[in-house]
């Protein structure tokens, strides 16, 4: 699902015109997905190695998906070899980034009167620049619906929702007290690489995230095996069209839905978690709908650490430009469905505007710490 801050500014253009606790419990059900080697899970200590975060060692492996499920921005699958490194157990958590706003002063980009060049860029050239007074802080949050509608139409259950922000994701009278365990949400690319900078870490690049989040399992359909519900066992945070039609949310429906806390799941193989589901998670590439056939064409029989793309192009959304800004999301969310998303996979991805902060978007992050 792409979404951006697009809508509010066409309808305001429009209006003027007109965690590691429970690792060791874990039992990890790999499904059918075959592994060259069952992984070793190294975590941190804190002492001599990084804190909260599982050694991924070196290797090489299929990125991408040839699968009847694949996107055509998955395909081809190629080989890729990373290096090791160190990578969150979990999403960057609620409580986590307090303490880094709490020490820093920092202002999130929803916290902020957008920045009219940021969201011109994603518009059609020409569009005409609202009024100040329409350029007021906020994020997009997802509202659902009453009832069934077309799933063509996804400005009825997204909405920019003016002061919806990482503390009340979901517009003001939201809060996240209860929820200090739960993946911070409504949180730019832009401020993912703030606190990166504040942690001494970085974030991921494409390829170090789909290696991670496939856990020793080559080419599986998801992080966990080729099961979605391997012994009747859910694996993952995600829309569940069998109890709820998507995207109806009524009290008769169920409610709202949102981010469980992290590591509500089992790891997958190298001891993370939620590496699919509950919030898309940022990765430092830039995004391009067709790099993977790039990549497929360099000849290479193994392509060494890929950094990702020098630019973005992407022309699936009528409307935006083509080569817009955008950064590459992976993982999928609490919102993904069989009918719709289908994006709690390892190799799905997606892009979106780095300075768009969403109520179903987070981030973890990888350190390059000597290795155990």
């Amino acid at each position: 699902m792409r979404f951006t801050r697009r809508g509010v500014v066409l309808a305001c253009a429009a209006a003027v015109g007109t965690v590691a606790a429970g690792l060791a419990g874990w039992q990890l059900n790999a499904g059918s997905g075959p592994a060259s080697e069952t992984p070793q899970v190294i975590i941190g200590d804190g002492i001599r190695t990084p804190a909260g975060m599982a050694w991924v060692p070196p290797g090489e492996f299929l990125m991408g998906s040839d699968s009847k499920l694949a996107q055509v921005n998955e395909k081809p699958a190629h080989k890729v070899r990373v290096k090791g490194f160190w990578m969150d157990l979990t999403h960057v958590t609620n409580d986590q980034f307090a303490r880094f706003v709490e020490e820093t002063g920092y202002v999130t980009t929803a916290e902020r009167k957008p920045d009219w060049e940021t969201i011109r860029v994603q518009l059609p050239p020409g569009t005409p620049r609202p009024p100040d007074e329409a350029l007021v802080p906020g994020a997009m949050v997802f509202v659902g619906t009453e009832g069934p509608t077309s799933l063509a139409a996804y400005w009825k259950w997204w909405r920019y929702v003016p002061g919806a922000n990482w503390r009340q994701p979901q517009g003001p009278g939201s809060s996240i007290e209860g929820k200090g365990d739960h993946p911070v949400v409504q949180v730019s690319y832009e401020d993912a690489k703030a606190y990166a900078k504040w942690a001494g870490k970085r974030l991921p690049t494409e390829a170090e995230w789909e290696y991670a989040a496939r856990g020793g399992l080559e080419q599986a359909t998801y992080v966990w095996g080729d099961e979605l519900m391997p012994d009747g066992q859910r694996m993952a945070n995600y829309w569940d069209t069998n109890q709820r039609s998507f995207p109806v949310v009524s009290p008769k429906a169920g409610g709202a839905v949102g981010t469980l806390p992290a590591g509500t799941f089992p790891p997958n193989g190298y001891g993370l978690f939620d590496m699919t589901g509950n919030a898309w998670q940022w990765v430092n590439d830039w995004y391009r709908a067709d790099y993977f056939l790039m990549q497929s064409k360099l000849g290479a029989k193994v392509i060494d650490n890929p950094q990702g793309p020098s630019d973005s192009w992407d022309p699936s959304q009528p409307g935006v430009p083509a080569n817009a800004p955008k950064r590459v999301i992976r993982g999928g969310s609490f919102l993904c469905n069989e009918s719709y998303c289908l994006s709690y996979r390892p190799s799905a991805r997606q892009g979106a505007d780095p300075y768009s902060p969403m109520s179903h978007v987070g981030f973890r992050l990888v350190s390059d710490a000597p290795p155990p």
